[in-house]
């Protein structure tokens, strides 16, 4: 029976799982917060289109119905501590109290982990950010389990268009910081829709789950296949950053709580998704 689903953000992730949605006969609404977000969604049979804040209350009072899901994965478009706040706290306080009857899903992201010896971290792990976005971002989590909804902590998204590492590496301007020896976490965008699309169909309410890919790689190894694969010097070495928004850390996050609920990744490591992107601009670029 077709559902109605509406996705507060369609963006990078929330498109992709939208029309994936759509595939599967439901019926979809879409939020964005503008006027050109809005127009680029003209092209898809959306039920309806919300374009503005996350934390207005007119705009989810004008919403009405209820959904039988709300998947909550705006993002802050690369802002601070003010649009952290906006879209998640706001945000997540906005859904709870218009959509008290909905399946509601939260994407939050692995940076509330502050782990920063390469300790293995499961959703039992504790979390506690050391940036003042993490800490905004752990506290929508803590008001989103309290009200039954699952989050879903992603960590670095990559695929068609976006891999900052990658890219940086293309680009000739990474740097090995330090030793190298930091742990990277990353999940493929068609698996992290996977992931939500998984977990909109299980019955787990107030739940945390992790969607990282099977293969958390140190920056050093993550460059030198990189090197490999490309046919380029492996870059330099120097100081590490610290000035990192969402901290400096360094852990591997574990995806078995997921994995346990059937969801498997399409591409268990980032040498297979490079591996297919790569492979991809060539064909298009021929």
């Amino acid at each position: 029976m077709p559902a109605r689903i509406l996705i507060v953000g369609c963006g990078y992730m929330g498109l992709p799982l939208a029309l994936r949605l759509m595939e599967q006969k439901h019926e979809v609404s879409g939020w964005v917060h503008s006027a050109t977000s809005a127009a680029e969604l003209v092209a898809y049979p959306f039920r309806r289109v919300i374009v503005g804040s996350v934390a207005d209350a007119d705009k989810w009072t004008g919403v009405a119905e209820s959904y039988d899901v709300v998947v909550h994965c705006a993002s802050s478009g690369r802002g601070g501590a003010e649009a952290y706040a906006e879209v998640f706290l706001k945000g997540v306080a906005m859904l709870n109290a218009y959509q008290q009857k909905a399946r509601r899903l939260l994407v939050s992201s692995t940076s509330v982990y502050g782990q920063a010896a390469g300790e293995i971290v499961t959703e039992e792990s504790p979390a506690e950010p050391r940036t003042e976005t993490g800490l905004i971002l752990r506290a929508a989590e803590i008001a989103a389990l309290a009200s039954d909804v699952t989050v879903v902590r992603s960590s670095g998204i990559y695929g068609p268009g976006r891999g900052v590492l990658w890219e940086k590496f293309r680009r000739d301007e990474a740097v090995i910081e330090g030793d190298g020896l930091r742990w990277i976490n990353q999940i493929h965008r068609d698996d992290l829709v996977a992931a939500v699309l998984c977990l909109m169909g299980k019955d787990e309410a107030g739940q945390i789950y992790n969607a990282s890919d099977d293969a958390p790689v140190t920056q050093l190894d993550f460059y030198t296949w990189c090197a490999e694969f490309l046919g380029k010097p492996l870059p330099s070495h120097g100081q590490v950053n610290t000035q990192r928004k969402r901290g400096l850390t360094s852990k591997r996050v574990s995806n078995a709580k997921l994995r346990a609920l059937g969801w498997r990744p399409a591409y268990p490591s980032f040498r297979e998704g490079l591996a297919t992107l790569a492979n991809d601009r060539i064909s298009s670029e021929g």
